[in-house]
């Protein structure tokens, strides 16, 4: 028995020529269309068994929002993404999102065959495949590039947070003191400890250094602008 659906994808020729190859294996194609912001709209009308949505770019944020909408409105819809090798973190945005299924968009027709029929049945409709490089990428991370103002924000306390802005602001030891509450011999030893800290020989290569890695723009502290407040 055929099965009831419509195929979204970025590309309207490739929604087509996916419709048509599905036709003529006895499926009834409600629609073929290219994803907008209509597209959730037109699922949710025609309330197809299944839906074939193809991205390029599964790990993007929001990319998912017309599957969350379709099983929102019309939970019944049995949602099959298509789209590239995915990373683990595409695949279970796929599924957060309510998806039935992934299949890579190169599988040949016989596979999406499979996956909707599976997605139609209730089933998990994954290549064991792409399981596998999933679990494998899980448990041996490609290892990311370190993101440097991240790792100077780890390193500083928040009070030595507050004395790098303050150093990158132009204050003076007088200054810090006054503004932070604290003896100047106290704000100069805070001083030098982020001199160290950072391993840097001045206060003007540490100011460099936390406008460059973006520290200043994602520094809080009580009083500063970016924490609003925060500890």
């Amino acid at each position: 028995m055929g099965v009831r659906l419509m195929v979204v994808d970025d590309h309207r020729l490739l929604a087509e020529a996916l419709a048509s190859a599905l036709r003529l294996r006895g499926h009834r194609v409600l629609a073929a269309a290219a994803p907008s912001a209509g597209a959730a709209d037109l699922v949710v009308s025609r309330a197809p068994e299944v839906c074939l949505l193809g991205t390029s770019t599964p790990a993007e944020p929001g990319v998912f929002e017309p599957v969350r909408r379709i099983k929102r409105e019309r939970p019944q819809v049995a949602v099959v993404v298509l789209g590239p090798v995915p990373s683990p973190r595409g695949i279970a945005a796929a599924f957060a999102a309510g998806a039935s299924g992934y299949v890579r968009h190169d599988e040949r027709i016989d596979g999406v065959e499979r996956a909707m029929v599976k997605a139609r049945a209730g089933e998990a409709a994954v290549a064991p495949q792409l399981l596998q490089g999933a679990f494998a990428e899980l448990l041996n991370p490609a290892a990311q590039p370190d993101d440097e103002g991240a790792r100077l924000l780890r390193i500083l306390t928040p009070r030595e947070v507050e004395v790098l802005v303050r150093v990158a602001e132009g204050e003076d030891t007088r200054l810090i003191a006054a503004g932070m509450g604290i003896a100047p011999s106290t704000a100069r030893t805070h001083v030098q400890r982020v001199l160290m800290k950072l391993g840097v020989g001045s206060r003007l290569e540490a100011a460099a250094l936390a406008a460059r890695t973006g520290v200043l723009d994602r520094a809080a502290y009580p009083g500063s602008a970016a924490g609003g407040g925060a500890p």
